[in-house]
This record gives structure tokens, sequence and C-alpha cells, in this order.
């Protein structure tokens, strides 16, 4: 993990997890504050990202100008989303990349599909002991 800033003019095109960032705040919503990055790209620095404790209102801690040195947490489908808050030890972002993980779905869809056929063998075993006794009206 790259823990150096890196400044503009020394920055290449690719920015990686991990890297701290100079960036220029340019827009702020209530979520967040866009920023523009030095290659030009651009990020978000999520309001839950800006600070250690807890932040009502982003306004209170940033506004469009500011310049602040931010590390990159996620890079996922051109999105790049930084944080301010000081990294603590065993912070790994990489290992918990953002968006869509197959094997998480192929884990619950084998689940659901065994829980299904069982049930349906319950639904077919009650039904036939239920035929078979006389109790199911035809």
């Amino acid at each position: 993990m790259n823990q150096s800033t890196i400044p503009p003019q020394n920055m290449a095109d690719s920015i990686a997890v991990g890297d701290t960032v100079e960036a220029e705040v340019f827009k702020i919503t209530s979520f967040g504050a866009f920023v523009r990055l030095p290659n030009q790209k651009k990020g978000l620095i999520h309001i839950s990202q800006v600070a250690d404790s807890f932040v009502k209102d982003i306004n209170h801690h940033l506004k469009v100008g500011d310049k602040v040195n931010a590390r990159v947490i996620t890079i996922a489908d051109n999105k790049i989303d930084l944080t301010l808050k000081k990294e603590r030890p065993g912070d790994n972002h990489q290992l918990k990349p953002k968006g869509f993980r197959s094997s998480d779905f192929e884990d619950k869809l084998k689940h659901f599909l065994k829980k299904s056929n069982e049930r349906q063998a319950d639904l077919r075993k009650n039904t036939e002991s239920k035929i078979g006794s006389g109790k199911v009206k035809h």
C-alpha cells in the first residue's frame, strides 16, 4: 500500500487503492463532497468518510475550493471513493471491494435451492400421505 502523498506534477494516470492524493472539493451535497483529483479524474468523499466522528452537516467540515489529502479506499466502475479518516491498523479496503461478488451470490443461490428442494419434498410427502389416507378430496 502506498502511503505517500502524490503531488499533481508527479501523478501518473493511474490511482491505486491506498494512495493518498491531493484533491480539490468542487461540489458539496448532503451525502458527501465531490473532488477533482490531480489527473482530472473525479472522486467522492462520502459524508461517513469525512471525519472519525459523526458528521451531521458536511458544510461544517468542507467547503468548495478546499484542498485536502485524501486516501483512496475503493475504485470500482470508474468511481473513486476516498476518505479523510485516519488509517487504523487492520484497515485493508482491497479485501472488501465494492460491488458485485459472484461467490456470495452463488452461495446464497445454492442455499436457497437446497431449502426449496427440502420444502418441495416435504409438501409432496404430506400430500401423498393425505391422498393415501383418503383425506384429500379430488
